[in-house]
């Protein structure tokens, strides 16, 4: 027979007070299930995806009307670079239009948005970067440290005033 810890054999016991008996008709309570179960989880995945869709589909459409109506004003779209944190500039091979003075944020001309600053290598500098495309949001610049926060359609006011008036759908 071999020995078991002390610590062990008390964790066994306390255990087997909390089992019933084999053949008894002891019903053990269940306790509720954790909020990290699976189907929470989807629920507030779901939720929140749900949540920020919302804004994010009105700022394309909002970001594709302009896209439109700045085609048929012939506004030119112009090669975009990322900057890199340290200092330094990588080329892309997309044309869009900055949405900021710092040129650090953009979008190309098919209507997608980008974060035009980044970490950037060596090789990134020398070869240029292809940006990830992401969610357009409502406000630019919210969350950052600056305090530089611009709506939306004030951003793109800028780039082409009158757009608003020349879209050939309403924005609301």
């Amino acid at each position: 027979m071999s020995v078991r810890p002390a610590s062990f054999m008390a964790r066994a016991k306390r255990r087997a007070s909390r089992c019933p008996a084999p053949g008894s008709t002891t019903k053990v309570p269940r306790r509720p299930l954790p909020s990290t179960t699976p189907s929470s989880s989807r629920v507030r995945y779901a939720l929140a995806t749900v949540l920020t869709a919302t804004p994010s589909a009105r700022a394309a459409r909002i970001v594709s009307l302009f896209v439109r109506v700045a085609r048929e004003q012939g506004l030119v779209a112009q090669p975009l670079v990322v900057q890199g944190y340290g200092g330094g500039t990588a080329r892309t091979p997309l044309r869009g239009w900055y949405l900021r003075g710092d040129r650090t944020v953009a979008i190309d001309d098919e209507g997608r948005f980008y974060v035009l600053s980044k970490s950037l290598s060596l090789r990134e500098r020398l070869l240029g970067t292809v940006p990830v495309a992401e969610p357009v949001p409502m406000t630019i610049g919210e969350g950052g440290r600056d305090g530089d926060i611009v709506p939306l359609r004030f951003a793109l006011e800028r780039l082409l005033p009158g757009w608003e008036a020349l879209s050939p759908e309403p924005l609301a």
